[in-house]
């Protein structure tokens, strides 16, 4: 007798996972389930994060995952962290995005570039999402290029003071910290700003049509002076924010395949309930066809990201072959919800269903932390030796 297999994981994928890999996806799966999924639709027409879930993402052990629990965190493997990310994104790109940049890249530079002071200071509280980071590189005129940065820090003294102008910053307006990356005399530096110093401005970015359920800042910086001991010690150069940014990737990897996974879940069951010429739609060939390729697709995305997991588990990841699987499991993704919101007809244009939302959000999912185009010529790069950016 044959066995019946998932539809969202064909490939058993999940038999793959350790014990506690899988209680983590569960746990976490529960939580979009019960809490994120009955009020995500509201909260994304309204344009609002709902900041009303961060304690119990945070008592769930979400935010910083992977960092020690001396520290606070939960001591995961990158494995695990992958499918939280999975799950918070099958609920919304913008609950994801809260959690990655929280972990992945303000959590994760304090912890491995932060002084000993530092780590003490925010990572515990950070972990209870009792203070919340924002992570500032971008800037109005910089976007792909972050070494044409033109916010400075200058030595005064014992203090440093910051000058410039940061842009698309998730959780700016909700963040009591930001890791502000600034040009100074000496390369590129780090440093921890508590958003309620003088001379710091966070102002929310509203009309967007993508992520409406997360906050995206633009950050100034008008004289903002900090004392040395807001500087990240451990580390000088663009490597420190691009390490960040890799940890953050690797991440998106995964994120994208939960979406993609409710978006086929979605019209799984509405192509069996929906009747036209006489029969469910999901007996059209043409229909069948685009299932499967969905699902083909969804497939090779899951066994991308838990590779890339299992090597960054081992230490062996690269950055080039996070550029891989984000590239291949974001387009994979959009192209599934929009082919999603097709199959949906005009039912499909409203956020009663999920996959116009998806495909929006996948609109940023696919531009930031590297476009589609600049992780292609990543790989290009690595098979041929040349730079072509």
């Amino acid at each position: 007798m044959a066995v019946s297999l998932n539809p969202l994981d064909l490939y058993d994928v999940r038999s793959l996972l350790t014990d506690e890999e899988r209680m983590v996806q569960d746990t976490v799966g529960r939580f979009v389930d019960e809490r994120v999924l009955p009020i995500i639709g509201d909260c994304f027409d309204q344009a609002r994060f709902p900041k009303e879930l961060i304690p119990e993402i945070a008592a769930l052990g979400l935010l910083g995952a992977t960092i020690p629990e001396a520290y606070g965190g939960a001591g995961m493997n990158g494995v695990s962290y992958g499918l939280i990310c999975q799950e918070l994104e099958r609920g919304d790109s913008g609950l994801r995005s809260f959690a990655s940049v929280q972990s992945s890249l303000c959590m994760y530079p304090i912890y491995a570039y932060g002084s000993e002071e530092q780590k003490q200071q925010y990572l515990p509280r950070m972990s209870a999402g009792e203070v919340i980071g924002c992570f500032g590189l971008t800037e109005p005129h910089g976007g792909s290029d972050p070494a044409n940065m033109k916010t400075h820090a200058k030595k005064d003294g014992g203090d440093w003071v910051i000058n410039g102008a940061k842009m698309w910053i998730t959780n700016g307006n909700l963040a009591h910290i930001a890791i502000v990356w600034a040009q100074t005399d000496d390369g590129i530096q780090g440093f921890v700003v508590p958003t309620d110093t003088a001379g710091f401005k966070a102002q929310e970015i509203h009309k967007k049509m993508s992520l409406r359920a997360s906050v995206t800042s633009a950050l100034f910086f008008d004289n903002v002076r900090v004392p040395d001991s807001a500087r990240l010690p451990n580390v000088k150069g663009l490597k420190g924010p691009l390490g960040c940014l890799t940890q953050a990737r690797y991440g998106i990897t995964w994120g994208p395949i939960g979406a993609a996974q409710a978006c086929l879940k979605e019209v799984l069951d509405y192509t069996r309930e929906r009747i036209l010429f006489g029969k469910p739609l999901a007996s059209n060939q043409a229909v069948q066809l685009k299932l499967a390729d969905m699902a083909r697709r969804i497939t090779t995305a899951q066994l991308l990201s838990l590779q890339l997991g299992r090597l960054k588990d081992a230490g062996k990841m690269q950055p080039t072959q996070v550029s891989l699987a984000k590239w291949n499991n974001c387009r994979m993704a959009i192209d599934i919800a929009r082919q999603c919101r097709d199959i949906l007809g005009g039912a499909g244009i409203t956020t009663e269903h999920g996959a116009i939302r998806h495909a929006l959000n996948l609109e940023s999912v696919i531009t930031y932390e590297g476009t589609e185009t600049v992780h292609e010529l990543v790989v290009g790069r690595e098979l041929t030796g040349i730079n072509a950016f």
